[in-house]
């Protein structure tokens, strides 16, 4: 349940764990309400995070948690106040042939969760997307193949499938993944800002109108651990001013950076940092990450 930078510089590839004999039940969801205990705004938090982290300053994050393990995860999240972007598929080494993506090997790996009967988390809003893929428009991490368009909507046609009213979203920016005729499946993209991008509030004006034109949603976040100038760690300083930027936005349906690090997280600075930015979260208004 927790995740490893990859070959790129800022791709954010979650790693995996073995599969666990599924819940036995049936899936349906209805449409999300909101979390008994979430506090409102938006959810904020990292990937990776820690169950026992959910709480005072993180109330979101990116979480890779095995089919076998899933409810018992999303009933400790809920009653701490937290909701989560999923990702099912693992890490992308399970669904490559030859080095390039596999489509059926998605499907396979995105199924086994059809047993696990975690409806009411969706109805509730703790699980607030579908995570679908990581940079499918890098060529890099695909064996100079990117995922197209037309294949990452049938990822998003099959998750609905499966889960009606789950949100979907990919780990890429609405401009990179324009399709030839709009979506209609996938839901939502995902803008993650680290220094050599610009300035942030140039940067949050650009993917928020993509993906506004688009009609998709938008997840936003920092690349705390590579994103400085230097492509190093961000400090307290640069965390708090480029998130306060992109969280001047009421547009997104989500704060979660990259990634967990207890020890960067750990000095004083830092807390007051994203105690800082969880203030601004929860001031903004909550929203659905549907486009």
């Amino acid at each position: 349940m927790v995740f490893s930078a990859c070959n790129a510089t800022d791709n954010l590839s979650p790693t995996d764990t073995p599969a666990e004999t599924p819940d036995p039940a049936g899936v349906t969801a209805d449409d999300p309400s909101l979390s008994t205990s979430f506090r409102g705004g938006i959810p904020m938090g990292t990937f990776a995070l820690p169950t026992t982290q959910f709480g005072s300053t993180f109330n979101g994050a990116l979480r890779n948690i095995w089919p076998g393990q899933l409810n018992s995860e999303l009933r400790s999240i809920k009653a701490r106040g937290g909701k989560i972007v999923l990702m099912m598929a693992g890490n992308e080494s399970h669904y490559k042939t030859n080095g390039h993506f596999d489509l059926v090997k998605w499907k396979a790996r995105v199924a086994r969760f059809r047993g696990t009967n975690f409806s009411s988390y969706v109805k509730d809003g703790t699980v607030i997307a579908h995570y679908l893929i990581d940079e499918p428009t890098d060529p890099r991490n695909w064996g100079g193949r990117i995922v197209t368009p037309a294949t990452l909507e049938e990822m998003a046609r099959f998750s609905k499938l499966l889960w009606p009213n789950l949100p979907t979203v990919v780990r890429a920016e609405a401009g990179l993944i324009k399709p030839s005729r709009p979506y209609r499946y996938l839901d939502a993209a995902w803008a993650q800002y680290l220094y050599r991008k610009g300035n942030p509030n140039d940067y949050i004006r650009r993917v928020v109108g993509e993906a506004q034109r688009m009609g998709l949603g938008l997840i936003v976040g920092l690349n705390i651990t590579k994103g400085s100038p230097t492509k190093g760690k961000m400090t307290a300083a640069q965390v708090k001013s480029a998130g306060a930027a992109l969280l001047n936005s009421s547009y997104p349906c989500a704060f979660i950076s990259w990634t967990y690090d207890a020890r960067q997280l750990a000095s004083s600075s830092m807390r007051d940092a994203m105690h800082y930015l969880r203030s601004k979260a929860q001031s903004r208004s909550q929203r659905s990450c549907r486009g």
